[in-house]
């Protein structure tokens, strides 16, 4: 990927990776396009990147998908990238009851929103030079955490879209890359500062190296155990991995 010279849409910009890769774009001479549901985020990041623009967008929203899609092709004709990054990530029991609204939500913006942001825009990015859509899925789209079940299961659905969308989009002039964060040291969960989580502008230099590397699947090296996961003994490390974080469980609260 050219990391310079683009117009860039990020959804899910106002915080986290979203805003971290975002700002680093910007900084790179990108002309950056962010989007969140509350407007005084938005202000918040545009007004500390001069030039970066916000719009306000509810990625849980079809409606408003496609008139935001309709919006930025008018507004940013060049627009020639997409990130579909904005994603919650609520516990879950799958051992009991799950909350309906809840997994509704989840489902709802983690795999249908970037579907339909993606479907929105692609009749427009197939006219741009250098177009790109990138999938934020996560390395339990590989490994799943069993306290987050629903949330790694839309990751495993976002790795499968990504791999059958690169397929059907060969020789469009569209590329398709999918980014793999690892525990990442956000608000997405709980900014605590453990250890075990990667620092964010740690994992913003990595994957805005492997984006320029040109690589279709983009993850840092210390995860490479877990996305070379899926095979016959699938279920041994997943139990393993699971029960290491029962012993020393993720912190999900002050």
């Amino acid at each position: 990927m050219n990391t310079s010279g683009n117009t860039i849409f990020i959804t899910g910009g106002t915080s986290g990776i979203g805003r971290g890769i975002a700002e680093a774009f910007h900084r790179l001479g990108n002309q950056v396009i962010i989007s969140g549901r509350r407007k005084a985020l938005l202000d918040e990041v545009t007004k500390a990147n001069p030039g970066m623009a916000g719009v306000e967008l509810d990625i849980q929203d079809p409606a408003q998908i496609k008139a935001v899609a309709a919006q930025l092709v008018k507004d940013f004709p060049t627009l020639n990238v997409l990130f579909n990054n904005a994603g919650i990530m609520p516990f879950d029991d799958a051992a009991g009851a799950i909350d309906d609204a809840t997994a509704l939500a989840t489902v709802t913006t983690n795999l249908l929103g970037p579907v339909r942001m993606t479907s929105a825009l692609l009749p427009h990015l197939k006219t741009q030079k250098d177009a790109l859509v990138i999938h934020n899925s996560s390395v339990l789209a590989f490994v799943p955490l069993a306290s987050t079940a629903v949330y790694s299961a839309t990751k495993a659905a976002m790795h499968s879209y990504a791999l059958s969308q690169r397929f059907m989009l060969q020789g469009s002039g569209v590329r398709v890359v999918e980014i793999s964060p690892p525990w990442v040291d956000t608000d997405l969960v709980y900014k605590s500062g453990d250890a075990r989580a990667m620092p964010l502008p740690d994992f913003v230099a990595a994957t805005m190296a492997g984006l320029a590397a040109g690589k279709d699947e983009v993850y840092v090296e210390a995860v490479q155990s877990l996305r070379d996961n899926p095979g016959s003994g699938e279920h041994g490390f997943v139990n393993a991995f699971n029960q290491a974080l029962k012993e020393n469980p993720i912190p999900v609260g002050h």
